[in-house]
C-alpha cells in the first residue's frame, strides 16, 4: 500500500536494469525468502503492514521485514516481487517460503488454520515440490509453486520413439502435438487459399508446389526456440530443470536416471506426475520397424509419399488431412467408427469432406502385417489387412504407415507400485479426487494421465496452476473439467462443446431435448465456388432447463476460433434465447448461431441459398 501522494509509478529504472543485475536482485529477494521463517516486505507507513506485525509477534512467531520505502533499490525490488507473485502492493508476506498475499489473504489464512500448519511444516526434504514430467501441464503447476516461494524441481525424460525420434522441453503439445500439427495444418489451408486466390483475381503463372523439407526445417526451429523459452523460465523463476527419468524409490524419494545411466536420488515433500502419453502400436509383425507416428511425422526429414493412415482418432484424421492438403496419396485405414468420443453426425461429416477431397478411407479392416519391400527415405511397404467383418483380407504398397490408433498413458516405470499409488491396471490411467490427489496424499498427478479427464493441453495448463496455488497458497479453486472446449483440425475444422447428441440423449432423454441446426455457405467459399452446404452448426438445447445449451457444434472454418467464444458463453449458462437476444458479426460463420430457428424434429430443410 501507499498513500496517494506516494502512489506514485514504479521508477522508470527499476524496468531498464541490466540483465546481470535483475538476476542478482532476484537471488537477493529469494535468499530472503528462502532463510527466513517469515518474510514480510513492507513499506514503514503502511498501516496493514503493522496489522501484519503485531499478528506475527501475538503469535510468537519471529518474523524478518524489509521497509522497502528505506532501501534504495526499493522500487526496483517492488517491481520484482511483482515478477515473482503478481502482487503489486504491499505487504508481500511469505511463511515457509510460500507467498501468502497481503494482510488480508494472511488474516484469512490465520482464521482457517491455514496459517498455523504452514508455520509448523519441518523442511526436512530436498525440494518441497518434485514435478515428474516437463509437459505443459507439469511446468505450469511447477513454474506457479515456485512463484509462490515453494523449492521445486521438475524432471523431464523423452524415451526416444522405435524409430529413435526425441524432442526437447514442454511435451507432447509443442514438440510433437497441437503447435507443429497447427502448422502443417495451416500450410495445407494456405495451398487451398491459392487455389481460391485464382476467382479473386490473382494471376500467376509458375507451378507452385510444396517443400517438405523446407516446412519441416520452419516448424522446427519454431519449435526449438520454444523448447528454450522454457528452459528459460524456468530458470528464470528458480525451479531446477533435470533432464533424467524419474522413479520412485520411496515414499518420498525418487531416482533420476540420465540418459547415460547416471543416477541421482531426490527427496520431497509432495510430488506431481504429470508424465503423459504416448502413440501405442499394433503389436504385429513390422509395426516398430517399420511405421511412424506422430512422435515421428513431424521432424521427418523425407515426404512421405504415399501413405496409409491407420486409425480413425482425430490425430490420424488430422494428419491424414494436411498430407493429403500437400497433394499426396494418402488412405485412411478405419476399425470401426471415426472420433469416437465425439458426436457421430459431426464425425461422418468430417470424413465426407476429407473423402470428397481426395482421401481414401478403407472402413472396417485392420492391418495384421507390414513388411518393407524396398529401403529409402521414403521406400516402399506392402500392408496386409483383414476385413473386420469377415474372411477379406486386401494388400496394398505405401511410402509410409503412419500409426494413428490411440495413446498409452506413461506410468508403468515409474515405481508407482513401490509406493501404493492406485493406477487402472487396463489403460494404465491414474484415479484422482476431485483435487487430482491421488490415494497416496502426498502424490498428485495432472494431465492425459488422469481416469476419465479430458486429454487436452490447456486443461493440463489450468489443472496444474491450480493445483499449486491449492497446495502452497491460501486458494481452494478446483479445475472445472465440465465444457471444456475443443477442435479438431481436419480440412474442415470441426469444434465443439458440450455433450454430443448421443451423449444429451443418454443424460437427458431425447424427449427432453430439442437440437436446432443449420447448413452455411461461408462468404469467402462463395467467390471460389467451393462446396455450397458442406458447413453445419447445430445446438443441443435441455428444454426442462430453461432451453440451455448443453451441447454446441460447428463445422467450417476457423471453427477453434468460433468455439473458443461460445464456450465462455456456455460457462454463463448460455440458453436458446440468449442466443436469439444476441446480434451477430455480418458476415462471419458465428453468426449462424444467432439465428437459428429450424429444429431437426420439425423436418425442413436446411440448405442455404445466399447470405442471410
Amino acid at each position: 500500500m501507499s498513500p496517494p501522494e506516494r502512489r506514485a509509478r514504479l521508477s522508470p529504472r527499476a524496468a531498464q536494469l541490466p540483465p546481470e543485475t535483475r538476476e542478482e536482485l532476484r537471488r537477493h529477494l529469494r535468499g530472503l525468502i528462502e532463510n527466513n521463517r517469515v518474510m514480510i516486505f513492507s513499506k514503514s507507513y503502511c498501516p496493514h503492514s503493522t496489522r501484519v506485525k503485531e499478528l506475527f509477534s501475538s503469535l510468537g512467531v519471529d518474523y524478518n521485514i524489509l521497509e522497502l520505502d528505506q532501501v534504495d533499490a526499493g522500487a526496483s525490488m517492488q517491481e520484482m516481487l511483482f515478477e515473482m507473485t503478481n502482487q503489486r502492493t504491499v505487504p508481500s508476506i511469505f511463511v515457509n517460503k510460500v507467498h501468502m498475499g497481503g494482510s488480508d489473504r494472511i488474516f484469512q489464512a490465520h482464521q482457517s488454520g491455514l496459517l498455523q500448519k504452514l508455520l509448523q511444516e519441518d523442511s526436512t526434504y530436498d525440494y518441497d515440490l518434485i514435478v515428474i514430467g516437463g509437459g505443459s501441464g507439469g511446468l505450469s503447476c511447477a513454474k506457479e509453486a515456485a512463484t509462490l516461494g515453494k523449492k521445486v524441481m521438475v524432471l523431464d525424460f523423452v524415451v526416444p520413439s522405435p524409430r529413435g525420434t526425441t524432442w526437447g522441453l514442454g511435451g507432447t503439445c509443442v514438440n510433437v502435438g497441437c503447435i507443429p500439427k497447427k502448422l502443417m495444418h495451416q500450410a495445407a489451408l494456405l495451398g487451398q487459399a491459392l487455389l481460391d486466390s485464382r476467382k479473386f483475381g490473382w494471376e500467376y503463372s509458375q507451378q507452385v508446389k510444396h517443400n517438405w523439407e523446407s516446412m519441416t526445417e520452419a516448424i522446427q526451429n519454431h519449435i526449438g526456440s520454444l523448447n528454450w523459452g522454457y528452459r528459460v523460465s524456468l530458470r528464470e523463476k528458480g525451479v531446477a530443470y533435470v533432464n533424467s527419468y524419474g522413479e520412485f524409490m520411496g515414499q518420498h524419494k525418487i531416482k533420476a536416471t540420465t540418459r547415460k545411466g547416471q543416477e541421482t536420488f531426490y527427496t520431497a515433500a509432495k510430488f506431481v506426475i504429470a508424465t503423459g502419453e504416448r502413440p501405442r502400436y499394433l503389436g504385429i509383425q513390422g509395426d516398430k520397424e517399420y511405421c511412424i507416428t506422430s512422435d515421428d511425422l513431424f521432424s521427418l526429414p523425407y515426404c512421405p509419399g504415399k501413405t496409409l493412415v491407420v486409425g480413425a482418432s482425430y490425430v490420424a484424421l488430422e494428419c491424414a488431412g494436411f498430407l493429403a492438403g500437400f497433394g499426396l496419396d494418402v488412405t485412411v485405414m478405419v476399425r470401426s467408427v471415426l472420433l469416437r468420443g465425439f458426436d457421430q453426425e459431426m464425425a461422418e461429416k468430417v470424413g465426407s469432406y476429407m473423402e470428397q477431397h481426395g482421401v481414401k478411407f478403407l472402413r472396417k479392416f485392420v492391418p495384421v502385417t507390414i513388411q518393407q519391400l524396398e529401403k529409402g527415405s521414403p521406400g516402399k511397404l506392402k500392408v496386409s489387412a483383414k476385413s473386420t467383418e469377415g474372411a477379406e483380407t486386401i494388400e496394398d504398397v505405401y511410402n509410409t504407415v503412419l500409426l494413428a490408433i490411440g495413446r498409452d498413458s506413461c506410468t508403468k516405470k515409474l515405481g508407482l507400485e513401490k509406493i501404493g499409488v492406485s493406477v487402472n491396471e487396463r489403460s494404465g490411467k491414474i484415479p484422482v479426487n476431485d483435487a487430482e490427489q491421488t490415494n497416496v496424499p502426498h502424490i498428485y498427478a495432472i494431465g492425459d494421465i488422469l481416469e476419465g479427464k479430458p486429454e487436452l493441453t490447456p486443461v493440463a495448463i489450468q489443472a496444474g496452476k491450480l493445483l499449486a496455488r491449492r497446495l502452497f497458497g491460501a486458494s481452494v479453486e478446483k479445475c472445472d473439467y465440465i465444457n471444456v472446449p475443443t477442435t479438431v483440425f481436419t480440412p474442415l475444422e470441426y469444434g465443439c462443446c458440450g455433450l454430443s447428441e448421443e451423449k444429451a440423449i443418454e443424460v437427458y432423454k431425447k424427449e427432453n431435448l430439442e437440437v436446432f441446426h443449420t447448413l452455411f455457405w461461408p462468404l469467402e467459399w462463395t467467390v471460389a465456388g467451393r462446396d455450397n452446404n458442406t458447413c453445419y452448426a447445430k445446438i443441443i438445447c435441455n428444454k426442462l432447463d430453461n432451453d440451455r445449451v448443453v451441447g454446441f457444434h460447428v463445422l467450417g472454418p476457423n471453427a477453434g476460433e468460433i468455439t473458443q467464444g461460445f464456450a465462455a458463453a456456455m460457462k454463463c449458462g448460455l440458453t436458446k434465447q440468449l442466443l436469439d437476444h444476441t446480434v451477430g458479426i455480418h458476415p462471419t460463420c458465428g453468426e449462424v448461431f444467432t439465428t437459428l430457428d429450424i429444429t431437426k424434429s420439425s423436418g425442413r430443410d436446411i440448405t442455404q441459398k445466399g447470405c442471410g
